[in-house]
């Protein structure tokens, strides 16, 4: 394993992240693992020295959240391991995502988004589940309209100040919201942003117009979620998959309407071909040359991995090992065409 700095901060994390959101209760989605199902791989990531572990409260409405505790205090040692999780979303099991398809549930007063009663609220919420005295790394999920910044900052500073939370991130967003947001930590005083979790992989690279040169001009560092495009990039997705569901080789590929909303454009399967031929080429998994090519961009630290099965983690890590050439990368990056923005709308 190698490790980096989180952007300018001094906290060290592993090239490769563990996402926590598989892991769980079905009862929240049908490819979540319960915690029996996800004790060997959260053992055999730790193995392989992943050290940082990416969850949030509203996962299986906080289930995740205590299975990442639990096997994490099975398995690593809690000073050299990372904890991170998030908050904005209501931890409710019956709220499947701000996409999710269907009817959605009522969203309780304070229940949600980035007040300081919320914040307050839920960080508590989410130290009692973790079994932590505190999180490493505490992001807020989305970006919220309907608080004043100079509120939600000021509440994030405190919970720093109060020794709850070490490090503080951020997820997907507009860049100039997360500008105006570390603009205002900046000008009073108060903790900023370290990390940037955003929506980022060979399918999906609407982030490098704005985003990504922000934080790396500014020293934060990234961490993408789907870094496989919600598994599109593995290389077993059928072109028709979008019209009768059945064409992924997974329950996930099957019942994810978040990577059938996203993906499945003609020119995503031309990206998807294309890494498959050179992945071939190369004698790796579609899944490793995909996880190299976003560890190959400035300004990358982990990409938060999804993995519901042991040899998924360790393609990943394989991905470490993975050296590729300038013209390797064109030939990656050359059929990609603009999308609409996806992730934080």
């Amino acid at each position: 394993m190698k490790y980096v700095n989180l952007g300018c901060s001094g906290l060290k994390v592993s090239r490769i992240a563990l996402g926590m959101m598989t892991f769980g209760t079905p009862e929240w989605r049908p490819w979540v693992l319960d915690e029996d199902s996800a004790r060997p791989i959260v053992q055999r990531a730790v193995e392989l020295g992943v050290n940082l572990f990416d969850t949030a409260d509203m996962y299986s409405a906080g289930v995740s959240e205590q299975v990442t505790g639990r096997l994490l205090r099975e398995f690593a040692r809690r000073d050299e391991i990372v904890i991170a999780t998030k908050v904005f979303h209501p931890v409710d099991i019956a709220f499947k995502g701000g996409n999710a398809a269907g009817p959605k549930p009522t969203v309780r007063p304070n229940t949600s988004g980035l007040s300081r009663k919320r914040i307050f609220a839920a960080v508590d919420a989410s130290l009692q589940r973790l079994g932590v005295d505190t999180i490493d790394l505490y992001q807020i999920h989305r970006f919220d309209y309907a608080t004043p910044i100079e509120e939600t900052m000021e509440a994030l500073h405190e919970i720093v100040r109060a020794g709850k939370v070490r490090y503080l991130g951020a997820s997907s967003m507009w860049a100039w919201q997360f500008a105006k947001m570390q603009s205002v930590a900046q000008r009073h005083g108060w903790t900023r942003f370290v990390s940037m979790q955003n929506h980022y992989n060979l399918a999906y690279r609407e982030e490098e117009r704005e985003m990504i040169p922000l934080c790396r001009d500014q020293g934060v560092g990234l961490l993408p979620w789907s870094p496989l495009a919600r598994g599109f990039l593995a290389g077993n997705r059928a072109r028709d998959v979008s019209a009768d569901k059945t064409g992924g080789a997974t329950l996930r590929a099957q019942t994810d309407d978040f990577a059938q909303k996203y993906y499945y454009q003609e020119a995503d399967h031309t990206v998807a071909a294309e890494l498959g031929k050179l992945a071939q080429q190369r004698s790796v998994s579609n899944a490793t040359l995909a996880y190299a090519w976003l560890l190959h961009q400035p300004g990358v630290s982990a990409p938060i991995v999804g993995a519901s099965k042991t040899w998924q983690i360790e393609q990943a890590v394989q991905a470490l090992d993975v050296s590729l050439s300038p013209q390797e990368m064109t030939a990656l990056a050359a059929p990609y065409q603009p999308h609409p923005v996806l992730g934080h709308q």
